[in-house]
């Protein structure tokens, strides 16, 4: 029988719990060939490790740390080649990039989305008019093959999607795709005939596609307020009828904006809150 100084080992117990890991995960690195015992017991079965394999436990943990898989580590250590875990972090950093806007753009939709319900409940009531500034916007922009005024909410529903196909095909974060507004140019409006194929989404600073996004300047704006987009058409002639008698000039173009997609209050079809405006200026300003 074989008889072992057993100052010079550590039991699995004890080398899991002076590394603050759990036995079960020694184990698993032994099974990946990572990290395997320097004794195992014939008899007993009982595994043994020397004081100097601290050191590899060590680095196994800082490159789980560095989120390396175990199969990323066991060719680190297979191969013992730097420039393979230099390959591997540098593919790893750019994971972690990619991952960190990312999650950037989802807290900026949860600021949003709050924000938007906030402004839901404190917005007018359905057919009020007003006059407001509104800070500097930034959208994304896109044509789609339908005019948005042509059809029923079927089509609607239909055009949204292509829109939607439009952002996925771009490769772009679909926790942008909320709130799809339509704009109509300031001829169109004033002239009350209901064209057109550009439709947009507002963005943030985190939105990939930077070089397509423009700007809408702050300004002040003739609004009308919306609880049914089938109404469009006449509250927009109650928004041309107020710049009118107010005595505004249309400086720009119409555009629809949904402050807020209701649809988890109706089943049915899609409930939305909007905000019909159009920019202005005032006559002594001309």
């Amino acid at each position: 029988m074989m008889v072992i100084k057993m100052e010079k080992y550590l039991s699995i117990g004890k080398m899991a719990k002076i590394n603050h890991v759990s036995v079960n995960t020694l184990r698993l690195y032994d099974k990946w060939g990572l990290l395997t015992p320097c004794h195992i017991n014939e008899e007993s079965g009982y595994r043994y490790y020397s004081m100097s394999q601290n050191a590899t436990l060590d680095l196994i943990s800082y490159m789980k740390e560095l989120g390396m898989s175990l199969r990323e580590i066991k060719d680190v250590l297979d191969q013992r080649d730097n420039n393979l875990i230099e390959a591997i972090l540098i593919k790893k950093q750019k994971a972690i990039d990619d991952e960190m806007a990312a999650l950037k753009r989802q807290r900026s939709a949860v600021n949003r989305t709050i924000y938007s319900l906030e402004r839901y409940r404190k917005s007018p009531q359905d057919g009020t008019l007003t006059t407001e500034y509104i800070d500097e916007r930034h959208y994304f922009q896109k044509r789609v093959s339908k005019n948005f005024y042509d059809y029923d909410s079927d089509t609607y529903e239909m055009i949204l999607k292509e829109f939607k196909s439009l952002l996925l095909k771009g490769n772009l974060p679909q926790v942008y795709y909320c709130n799809v507004g339509t704009f109509l140019t300031k001829e169109n409006f004033l002239k009350q005939h209901f064209e057109t194929y550009d439709s947009f989404i507002f963005v943030d600073e985190n939105f990939p596609d930077k070089e397509d996004v423009q700007t809408l300047e702050s300004g002040m704006y003739a609004c009308i307020y919306m609880n049914d987009f089938n109404k469009e058409q006449d509250y927009a002639k109650k928004l041309l009828d107020y710049c009118q008698k107010q005595h505004y000039e249309i400086v720009g173009d119409y555009l629809c904006e949904v402050l807020n997609e209701l649809v988890f209050f109706n089943k049915s079809s899609r409930s939305m809150y909007l905000r019909l405006q159009v920019p202005i200026a005032f006559a002594n300003n001309r």
